[in-house]
């Protein structure tokens, strides 16, 4: 097993690393920016290194300042967590060159997933059902436009190295093409360096569906169900559910059987999400993310697994040890993405910390790293704590979310809890009856 492990990350996913590192006797470094001085990961770490100024990719992406912390104080492993440097292939690459365990997917796979079309070029292979599209990165206009009327519109242009909703544009007719064409390499050649775009079918009312599952190094993978993540503003996850209100057990069951039959063919190793559009009782694969989500807390609830423990065993060389059939589904979990931000226009909110209150009780969790007194900084992403639910019914899981929230205090800062008690109410929430475009829309009510 291993005996030390340098978390290159920060906020509450560096804060859920070291929890599970504690419990399985493993010492922690927390890396931090000098604005991180006083984060709670680095409280709580056994050891912490400065390794940079506040800006990012002076320290959060300052690969030479990470693996030289990670010299100095010994470990044998690095996590990555989410963002940042997680699903950067030439990172895990340096990792195992300097002779350290990289906790996460093979570079080679990081790379291949990394590029939406080279992902999508190996689940065809897999037969893993895709979107009506380009085969390819589409060459011209003239092909954009051809594969358009084959597949009819509305259409979408989307960059291939793109995420987050940048280099992504929808042409609902031949008239918009070319604008949407151009628009999107330009975004993606702005946002990425790589002005490749790719063509989709555009859905109207299609879920966000994606599958967790796990891959140890001995040919074992397992999936632990659907987390639904429809509920986007911008294609910016919101609120998480797991499992989906419109899935059935056999929907999953199909579906994870194919997937993991896929991957073991692959020959993929530690977490991994595949995300899919769901409509009409059809799956189509979007993308795979090569790393630890966001929302993972929600299967964790539902399934009863620690994931990052189970990614630190994976990367130790360990076999899963249990089967698919031993993985069971309990209830319902929810997960609300608190942010410091206003809950009415967006605007960013940092600031000091004046009070915080979590809630408790009964099937109630929350993964954040804030503290009264904390000052939240302007330099990083605005999401300062997830508060997770899980109960044996859906209709239960949101009384109880309610109640959380309800509970919960941030003072100081503006935060998005406010929005997230007018979901918790909406009676087409609670039918379960939304799609990826809901949200928008249930934000320009007021």
């Amino acid at each position: 097993m291993l005996k030390k492990i340098l978390i290159a990350n920060r906020g509450e996913i560096a804060l859920r690393v070291h929890r599970a590192c504690q419990e399985m006797g493993i010492r922690t470094v927390a890396v931090h920016s000098t604005a991180d001085a006083s984060a709670m990961h680095v409280r709580l770490a056994d050891e912490s290194v400065c390794i940079g100024p506040p800006l990012a990719r002076d320290s959060y992406l300052n690969v030479a300042a990470i693996l030289s912390a990670a010299a100095i104080t010994g470990a044998d492993a690095i996590h990555p967590g989410y963002g940042f440097l997680s699903e950067n292939a030439r990172f895990a690459e340096m990792v195992e060159a300097h002779g350290l365990t990289f906790i996460g997917p093979t570079a080679d796979h990081i790379h291949m997933m990394g590029d939406k079309i080279a992902a999508k070029d190996a689940m065809r292979k897999l037969n893993v059902p895709l979107v009506p599209g380009s085969p390819g990165a589409l060459e011209s206009f003239e092909e954009a436009r051809e594969i358009a009327e084959r597949i009819k519109y509305p259409v979408l242009i989307k960059a291939a190295a793109g995420g987050g909703g940048r280099g992504m544009k929808v042409a609902r007719s031949a008239d918009e093409l070319e604008e949407a064409w151009q628009v999107a390499r330009t975004e993606a050649k702005a946002a990425f360096g790589n002005d490749a775009v790719y063509m989709e079918k555009y859905l109207d009312r299609p879920r966000h569906i994606e599958l967790q599952i796990l891959a140890d190094t001995h040919g074992n993978v397992v999936h632990f169900g659907e987390r639904d993540c429809s509920l986007q503003r911008r294609h910016q996850k919101l609120v998480e559910e797991a499992g989906s209100p419109v899935l059935t057990a056999a929907e999953r069951n199909a579906l994870g059987a194919q997937v993991t039959s896929g991957l073991r063919q692959l020959g993929y190793r530690n977490a991994g999400t595949l995300e899919f559009l769901y409509q009409d009782g059809q799956f189509a694969f979007i993308e795979m993310n090569t790393r630890l989500q966001v929302e993972h807390p929600v299967t964790e609830m539902v399934c009863g697994v620690d994931l990052v423990r189970e990614q630190i065993r994976i990367a130790a060389g360990e076999k899963l040890g249990y089967g698919q059939e031993d993985v069971q589904f309990n209830g319902h979990a929810i997960e609300c993405r608190v942010t410091a931000e206003d809950p009415e226009s967006f605007a960013p909110s940092p600031g000091r910390v004046n009070t915080y209150h979590a809630p408790g009780g009964l099937g109630v969790r929350v993964d954040s790293a804030l503290y009264s007194g904390y000052a939240v900084p302007p330099h990083y992403d605005s999401l300062v704590a997830k508060l997770i639910v899980h109960a044996p019914s859906r209709p239960q899981a949101i009384a109880r979310m309610q109640r959380a929230l309800d509970e919960m205090v941030v003072d100081g800062i503006k935060t998005t809890l406010p929005l997230h008690r007018r979901i918790m109410a909406d009676a087409e929430f609670q039918s379960g009856d939304y799609t990826i475009h809901w949200l928008e829309r249930f934000v320009a009510r007021g």
